[in-house]
């Protein structure tokens, strides 16, 4: 079974950058988005053999989340049942018989850590949802958690300390969500990779240079390790500044 979770920035744009193709090269059972960036009824994109599940955020043009399905879930869940974490967009769940599937878009701390307490309060209420999750059965999250979570997963760490999305704060939410029961997938595989990238500034030909980070992420319960068969990064597939990336699960 494949997952792949892709940042679009811009769901409407990417459209006309090939998303329709990449989406059909990929060949997933679940297909994640993040950062669609638009309300219901903006864009028509009916992909047959798929269903469709969306999160908006209240102000139009910003955030959001969306998971297409070719298996239909026992139940869809829209945010993580806390209200001030319930105008945004950040996350869709879907229930399916082995497992929870959760799709979402982790707030930004943004520039000078001005949103940090925000994205704290967020770390804690999210957590809090995917061990509740946890309790009833495995469960699989992927999405933009806007974290590079060691210095393996940026170009430059040194200079970056600090700096939103690697900010000792941040990484240690991350280890908390880990420490509670869960695997990051990419590096459950591949604890040595370097230069495996998801994201890259728009400035200074950072793609074309490689200078990344990796923020995008396949989480999965301590207990679907041994199901893990492969997670994958695509930085050739092109049109958002991230890059989708994948994990394929035995059942």
């Amino acid at each position: 079974m494949r997952f792949i979770s892709w940042n679009v920035n811009g769901l409407r744009a990417v459209v006309k950058k090939g998303f329709e193709e990449s989406f059909a090269a990929l060949n997933a059972d679940f297909f994640c988005l993040q950062e669609t960036k638009l309300q219901e009824g903006q864009i028509s994109l009916d992909i047959p053999g798929y269903d469709s599940y969306w999160c908006y955020a209240d102000r139009k043009g910003y955030s959001g989340t969306a998971i297409f399905a070719k298996h239909e879930p026992l139940s869809v869940s829209l945010n993580i049942g806390a209200e001030e974490h319930s105008h945004e967009g950040r996350a869709v769940t879907l229930e399916y018989e082995d497992f929870y599937l959760v799709c979402v878009y982790t707030p930004n701390a943004q520039d000078g850590l001005k949103r940090l307490d925000y994205r704290m309060s967020w770390e804690d209420a999210f957590r809090e949802y995917l061990l509740g999750l946890d309790a009833k059965k495995p469960v699989i999250v992927c999405g933009d958690m806007n974290v590079a979570h060691n210095e393996i997963d940026l170009k430059n760490p040194k200079s970056n300390i600090g700096n939103p999305g690697f900010s000792y704060e941040e990484r240690g939410k991350f280890t908390e969500l880990l420490d509670s029961g869960f695997t990051d997938s990419f590096r459950y595989l591949y604890p040595d990779r370097t230069e495996a990238y998801s994201w890259w500034s728009y400035r200074a030909a950072a793609r074309e240079r490689n200078i990344g980070w990796r923020i995008d992420y396949f989480v999965v319960s301590d207990r679907l390790r041994e199901k893990i068969k492969d997670a994958y990064i695509f930085p050739e597939i092109t049109g958002s500044d991230h890059c989708p990336v994948g994990l394929d699960i035995l059942w």
